[in-house]
């Protein structure tokens, strides 16, 4: 079945309230009722995998299972070239599980100042280029899968700048613009987004 003929709830398979919110904006024009995995209260699974592909799936596939229903994962990271590709796959455990008042979340903070302080060591005349990848899994409870992948380049500036977007989004300036993800609009950072890239390849094969 493709996602455009099913008029069920789906589920985005994410705890990251941020993620959450993208992925609503993005489903919204298309009528999509949508609930994450973390207001079912499901468990986050181990994401054991070594690619984006891999832990995407783990994810759908986890959601799909645990409320049969459709669920769409995401998997995304930051990519530096001068890192050797680094955090990539392993984006969000740069940002060390923290308490914040009361609340466990991640200190993104910490994670942007740790790419930061790796450029800094290399030299002043370190290669600031680098991408976000965004890898799209939408999983069937009858097994079903596929995949979409979306990419933006760009390059890391410090300090960050910006407080509407999350995770790495205040230290990337994708190409052609010269605002970080942290200080664009939805409406414009759509435009060039990885997450919205992948959605797009999605809506071209799923509606």
């Amino acid at each position: 079945m493709k996602l455009g003929d099913y008029s069920g709830q789906i589920v985005v398979a994410t705890h990251n309230a941020g993620k959450l919110r993208e992925m609503r904006l993005l489903l919204q024009p298309y009528g999509k009722d949508c609930v994450s995995a973390g207001e079912l209260g499901l468990p986050e699974p181990e994401e054991t995998g070594t690619t984006f592909e891999e832990n995407a799936l783990i994810k759908a596939r986890a959601a799909a299972t645990e409320a049969n229903l459709p669920a769409l994962a995401d998997d995304s990271g930051l990519c530096v070239n001068a890192l050797g590709g680094r955090p990539g796959v392993f984006t969000a455990d740069w940002a060390e599980r923290q308490k914040f008042e009361g609340e466990k979340g991640r200190d993104w903070y910490m994670a942007m100042g740790k790419v930061e302080g790796m450029l800094a060591a290399i030299g002043p005349d370190v290669d600031r280029t680098c991408w976000f990848n965004s890898t799209l899994a939408l999983a069937w409870p009858n097994g079903e899968v596929a995949i979409y992948q979306g990419r933006v380049n760009g390059h890391l500036i410090w300090p960050p700048r910006g407080s509407k977007g999350f995770g790495y989004d205040p230290v990337f300036v994708p190409n052609g613009h010269l605002m970080t993800f942290g200080e664009i609009d939805w409406e414009e950072k759509k435009l060039v987004d990885h997450r919205a890239d992948a959605f797009r390849k999605l809506v071209e094969a799923e509606f």
